[in-house]
């Protein structure tokens, strides 16, 4: 098994209209409190990435913006550290998946509940049948 660098580049992160219109419309629901997932498998495409993340923190919830891009800060690190597991199980059956992580919480917690509620989805996601 060779290590991959753990980096969150551009082809990772989804983007475009139509992409997180089909994400919204037809995802599947989880919930690892204080986070929301949204997310919906597909075969695997050479084109597309293996995982592609959309991060979400409300604005009713956090009027600051500073508030908000601390809180995404915080899952991306943490996203961007733990998330081997799930890229490996979906390469391994041929599938590829868009996830949304929405924030769904009225405070800012510590970094380290936030690497735990992070983990703890992948490590659901990464268990599911494909």
């Amino acid at each position: 098994m060779t290590r991959e660098k753990a980096s969150f580049v551009k082809g990772e992160r989804l983007c475009g209209v139509k992409a997180v219109s089909e994400l919204f419309a037809g995802g599947k629901f989880l919930s690892e409190p204080p986070l929301k997932i949204i997310y919906l498998t597909a075969p695997a495409d050479k084109s597309v990435s293996t995982v592609r993340v959309l991060i979400s923190v409300p604005k009713r919830n956090f009027r600051k913006a500073t508030d908000r891009n601390l809180i995404k800060r915080r899952i991306r690190e943490a996203w961007r550290l733990s998330r081997m597991p799930l890229t490996e199980r979906l390469n391994a059956s041929g599938r590829r998946m868009d996830l949304a992580i929405i924030w769904n919480d009225t405070q800012i917690r510590p970094y380290d509940s936030v690497l735990k509620s992070v983990t703890g989805v992948i490590s659901r996601l990464a268990n599911l049948k494909y």
